[in-house]
């Protein structure tokens, strides 16, 4: 199977073949993603609808916090696909000196064994994610680390509140974002006493009791 052909969710990372293949609907693409970033910066696929002839919507990221761009690629110009998942399951982390004292790093050492013990289906996203995938770094010391876990089966309340007691042990600040296969939220809502939890989809936020309901999205 090409990977024009596979399923991209969003969080996974794509490197584009060109700039050329990155499209906005509205703009143009700005200076800073250049062919000598983008050829080592992958973009995020975007929990968004997809465009026009089933472009996949993506978000670019620089190097700077300010620097993020919302825009599109064709399936047929995609060069490489990896999933948040690939990155815990690769370790990566372990072995990379020039991370290991920061402390958003340190919490993904503490934590992953963790989550792996309890057979969840996580993976890492953001700041985190970005640098394990591509060897380029934008962390800081007070870099949050951000997760996700795949759910596609309804998770307690309680369960959630167990979770969330787990990643407060970690020496950074934990964000899990939890997918359900057709939105997402915040595992730490989840986990209150909320009424209701706002939910991503595709087609945009929506406050609803259970994320995992077939019509929440």
């Amino acid at each position: 199977m090409s990977i024009a052909d596979e399923q991209f969710n969003p969080h996974d990372l794509l490197w584009v073949r060109e700039p050329a293949d990155v499209r906005s609907l509205s703009e143009a693409v700005p200076a800073w993603a250049s062919r000598a970033w983008l050829s080592v910066a992958p973009v995020v696929v975007r929990r968004a609808a997809a465009g026009e002839g089933g472009l996949v919507p993506v978000g670019l990221r620089g190097r700077a916090r300010h620097e993020r761009f919302a825009a599109y690629v064709a399936r047929g110009h995609i060069a490489r696909h990896v999933t948040p998942e690939a990155l815990a399951q690769a370790h990566g982390w372990r072995t990379d000196a020039a991370l290991a004292d920061l402390p958003c790093v340190r919490a993904l050492s503490r934590i992953a064994p963790e989550l792996d013990g309890l057979r969840l289906t996580w993976g890492i996203t953001g700041s985190v994610g970005f640098a394990l995938a591509s060897g380029v770094s934008t962390l800081r010391p007070d870099s949050d680390l951000d997760l996700l876990l795949r759910a596609a089966y309804p998770l307690s309340r309680d369960e959630a509140r167990a979770l969330v007691a787990l990643l407060q042990v970690a020496p950074a600040r934990i964000d899990m974002q939890v997918d359900t296969g057709h939105g997402g939220f915040a595992l730490a809502e989840w986990a209150s006493q909320a009424d209701r939890v706002l939910l991503k989809t595709a087609s945009g936020p929506l406050l609803v009791a259970d994320p995992w309901a077939e019509d929440a999205s």
